[in-house]
C-alpha cells in the first residue's frame, strides 16, 4: 500500500514538468512598450487585450505618465468592451486621483457615456417594457456626469455633446416619471399618480412630458373629487398648452363624484 501511494505521488510530480509554465509574453517589457501595445490592441479592436496590457503597466509602473494615462486608457477600453460599470469606475477613480488632470474632462465625459449607454433607449423601452419596472438610476448618474462637465469645462470640446445628451436625458426621466403615473392611475391609484405627475412638474419644468402630467393630475383629481385642484391643473395645462390633444378629454365642468344626474 505504501510502495503504490509512493508511486502514484512520483508520478504526479513527474508529470507536473510535462506542463510547462504559462510565459508572460510582457516579462521585461518596459511602461512604453506597455503602453504602445496596449494601443495598438485597442485600435485593432481588441480591447480585453488592451486592458489586461493597461492594467500590467500601471501594476508594474505606478508613477510617471504613461500610468496616469493608462488609468484613463482603460476606461476607454472597458467602455468600448461593454462593460460600463467597469468603465465608470475607472472614471471614478481617474477622477479622485487626478482632480486637475488636463484631460479630467474627458473622464468627466466618459462616465456620462457609460452611463447613458447602460440606459440607452430609455424612452425607446416604452413599447417593450413598463418603465415602472425600471431602474432611472443610470439615467440620473449620466445627467449628473454631462452635468459636472458641462458646469466645470464650459468650453470643453466635450461640452456640446454632453449638452445635447442632457437634454434627451431630462426628457427621458420625465417620461419616465410620467409613465409610471399613468401606469398608476390606470389602476386607480390617484393619489400615487399625482404625485408621480407632480415629481415631474417640479424636477423637468420644461420637458414635453409635463402636458401629459397636467393632464394626468386633471383627471386623478376629478376622479378623487377634488374639484378646486382639478381645475387648477386644468388651467396650468390650458395656459401652458392652449391646443394639447389632452384638453379634448378633459371637460371643463367635469361633474363631482357624487352627482349622478
Amino acid at each position: 500500500m505504501k510502495r503504490s501511494l509512493a508511486l502514484i505521488l512520483l508520478v504526479l510530480v513527474a508529470g507536473c514538468g510535462l506542463f510547462p509554465e504559462t510565459q508572460d509574453e510582457t516579462k521585461g517589457w518596459s511602461a512604453q512598450k506597455l503602453y504602445s501595445e496596449a494601443k495598438s490592441e485597442m485600435g485593432d479592436g481588441n480591447y480585453t487585450k488592451a486592458i489586461k496590457y493597461f492594467e500590467t503597466l500601471e501594476a508594474r509602473y505606478p508613477y510617471g505618465r504613461y500610468a496616469q494615462q493608462s488609468q484613463l486608457e482603460v476606461a476607454y477600453a472597458y467602455f468600448k468592451d461593454n462593460e460600463p460599470i467597469s468603465a465608470i469606475a475607472a472614471c471614478d477613480r481617474f477622477i479622485k486621483l487626478h482632480p486637475n488632470h488636463p484631460n479630467v474632462d474627458y473622464a468627466y465625459y466618459l462616465k456620462g457615456l457609460a452611463n447613458f449607454n447602460e440606459d440607452l433607449g430609455l424612452l425607446g423601452a416604452i413599447a417593450n417594457q413598463d418603465l415602472s419596472e425600471r431602474d432611472p438610476k443610470a439615467a440620473k448618474d449620466s445627467f449628473d456626469a454631462f452635468k459636472e462637465l458641462v458646469t466645470r469645462f464650459p468650453n470643453s470640446k466635450y461640452t456640446p455633446d454632453a449638452t445635447l445628451r442632457m437634454n434627451y436625458l431630462v426628457n427621458a426621466l420625465a417620461s419616465n416619471e410620467v409613465h409610471v403615473a399613468r401606469y398608476y392611475a390606470r389602476r386607480g391609484a390617484h393619489v400615487a399618480a399625482v404625485n408621480r405627475a407632480q415629481a415631474a412638474l417640479q424636477h423637468y419644468p420644461q420637458a414635453p412630458a409635463t402636458e401629459e402630467a397636467l393632464a394626468i393630475m386633471v383627471k386623478s383629481y376629478d376622479a378623487l373629487g377634488l374639484i378646486e385642484l382639478r381645475d387648477d391643473a386644468r388651467r396650468v395645462l390650458v395656459k401652458n398648452h392652449p391646443n394639447s390633444k389632452y384638453l379634448g378629454e378633459i371637460t371643463q365642468e367635469a361633474k363631482p363624484w357624487w352627482k349622478l344626474w
